[in-house]
């Protein structure tokens, strides 16, 4: 069974920072894409970042020049820097993972989201 735990959510003000972890943990073969959506109330889940196996990244549009997007494959983690936020990035993040089994197979993996706040 496979897991990814997020943390690092919380309430900042507009121009502040914060950074998100997540780790995934279980029985895992490979990871592949690893990245950060995210939904506002109303809204659709949105891509915010994605990061592949050899760290290529892409970005939205909207977060471009103000989030990084990192992971670290010994420690199957991936990170969110996010910087100059700003209160239409208030959200809840979830983290997202492409992982190989075992068996050869790969599965999208969802953690549970922590909320980021950002007041004005």
């Amino acid at each position: 069974q496979v897991q990814l735990v997020e943390s690092g959510g919380g309430l900042v003000q507009a121009g502040g920072s914060l950074t998100l972890s997540c780790v995934a943990s279980g029985t895992i073969f490979d990871l592949n894409d690893m990245g950060w959506y995210r939904q506002a109330p109303g809204n659709l889940r949105d891509l915010v970042a994605v990061i592949s196996s050899d760290s290529s990244t892409n970005y939205d549009d909207s977060v471009k020049g103000r989030f990084t997007i990192s992971r670290d494959n010994v420690m199957n983690t991936v990170y969110l820097q996010m910087n100059s936020l700003k209160p239409e990035d208030t959200a809840v993040y979830y983290c997202y993972a492409d992982i190989v089994d075992h068996t050869g197979q790969n599965y999208d993996y969802w953690g549970q989201g922590t909320q980021v706040t950002v007041s004005s």
